[in-house]
This record gives C-alpha cells, sequence and structure tokens, in this order.
C-alpha cells in the first residue's frame, strides 16, 4: 500500500506574543526562536526539509532545528525578517518537494503482498557478477 506523505505548514497566524523568544546558551549573540507547526512532520518531511534546508547558501548564521510539531531557529538578530522569510520558503519549497515525491510514487507500480517480485535483468546481470568476483576470489586466495 502506498502511503502519501503530508505536507506541514508554519502555523499561521504567528502570533509575535506567543511564540518562544529565548537566548541561546550556545552561540553568542544568538537567540532560539520556536515556530509551531500544523502538524507533526514524518519522516519523508523530514528528511526533505533538511536537505531543503541545507543546500540553501545562508547557512553560516542560523541552524535550524525539527522537534515534534515545532520547528526551532537558532540565529542572530541581524537582519530577523529576511530570516523568516528564509523559513517560509524552506517550508515551501519542502511542500513542493513533497508534492513531487508522492506523484513520483503514484506512477510507481505496486506490488501486492504476498506476491514474489522477479528480480530485473539488470538485478539478475548484477548477482551474476557478484557471483563470478566471488568464484575468481576463491581461485586467486584458496578459499571454498
Amino acid at each position: 500500500m502506498k502511503e502519501t506523505v503530508k505536507e506541514v505548514d508554519l502555523l499561521e497566524p504567528i502570533d509575535a506574543d506567543r511564540i518562544n523568544i529565548s537566548r541561546d546558551h550556545y552561540f553568542p549573540n544568538a537567540y532560539i526562536i520556536d515556530f509551531v507547526l500544523s502538524s507533526t512532520p514524518g519522516h519523508v518531511w523530514l528528511d526533505l526539509f533538511e536537505r531543503e534546508w541545507k543546500s540553501s547558501r545562508q547557512l553560516w548564521d542560523r541552524k535550524v532545528f525539527l522537534m515534534g510539531n515545532k520547528l526551532r531557529l537558532v540565529t542572530t538578530a541581524y537582519d530577523i525578517e529576511d530570516k523568516l522569510d528564509w523559513i517560509k520558503q524552506v517550508v515551501t519549497r519542502t511542500n513542493k518537494s513533497v508534492a513531487r515525491y508522492n506523484r513520483e510514487m503514484a506512477r510507481r507500480p505496486t506490488t501486492p503482498r504476498g506476491q514474489i517480485r522477479r528480480p530485473s535483468l539488470k538485478e539478475d546481470k548484477e548477482k551474476a557478477s557478484i557471483e563470478m568476483i566471488i568464484e575468481i576470489l576463491r581461485k586467486r586466495f584458496g578459499t571454498s
């Protein structure tokens, strides 16, 4: 059974008076800002999110962590408006990646439970190559 990955968004409107903001003890001049997400992301969403934010060119003064249904931004106060926009963009790009992932999974053929999948020609060739290498190693090094 194919499972559809759910999109996750920042819970909006963001209430500035209720958002948790505190000093970070590890990074000088940094703050911790916790944003609430619409739901707790699944492992596929988390993986796609991590790829998105780590591929960003703007990592030098910010770190992002996901904890349950919270997204934690650790950053300096400098240029905070751009960083808030960046967070929204990363979440949006992640959801676009989720949509692509879901489309790709929907196109893949499924194998009913209990049915044995026939190995592909490529898999058969790979297995034969591995067996040949093992046989050569046995002959070369005298193992049986």
